[in-house]
This record gives structure tokens, sequence and C-alpha cells, in this order.
């Protein structure tokens, strides 16, 4: 578990999760404050959004690349962290066709 913990303080490790973290919880605030809107642009927030799931992969990847051949057991652990977390808001804008 240490091993874990020390693999997860890595930038490679806590940014692909804190990232869709984030957007999980700025969609989720701006669902309580305003609704679900549908308006002509999309503004600023969708297109970061967009930008994020291009790059999620990308990271994803990254991560494996350099952990996978380290500490397997631990970087699948914490690969599966990241896909969890990575799932939350892509499973919020989906489901609401945002």
């Amino acid at each position: 578990m240490n091993s874990v913990i020390s693999i997860l303080k890595k930038p490679s490790a806590w940014i692909p999760i804190a990232i869709p973290l984030v957007f999980f919880a700025y969609l989720v605030i701006y669902i309580a404050i305003f609704g679900i809107v549908r308006e002509e642009d999309e503004g600023t927030a969708a297109h970061l959004f967009q930008i994020w799931l291009a790059l999620e992969p990308f990271l994803l990847g990254y991560f494996a690349f350099k952990w996978l051949p380290r500490a397997p057991k631990q970087a699948l652990i914490i690969l599966a962290l990241q896909i969890v977390a990575a799932l939350l808001p892509i499973s919020i804008v989906f489901s609401l066709g945002l």
C-alpha cells in the first residue's frame, strides 16, 4: 500500500485523477445552480471539457507507459482509479445529453 501511495504522489498519477474530479464538481455545482440549460454556444466550460476529453487518454497512456513496467500491480490500481475518475464527468455529460 505504501508503494501505491508513493506512486500516487507523482504528477503523472494524480493529475489524471484531479482534473476529472474538478470537472465533476463543476458540473454538479453548475447543474445545481442553473439546472440543465441548452444554449446555442456551448461556452468555455464545454470547450475545456472537450479538450480534456481529448487529452485524458494521452495522460493515462503516459502513466501506463511509465509505471506499468516498474510497478505493475500498483500501477494497475492507480490506473483503475484514473479511469473511474474520468468516467464520472463523462457519465454525467452523456447521460444528461449536455
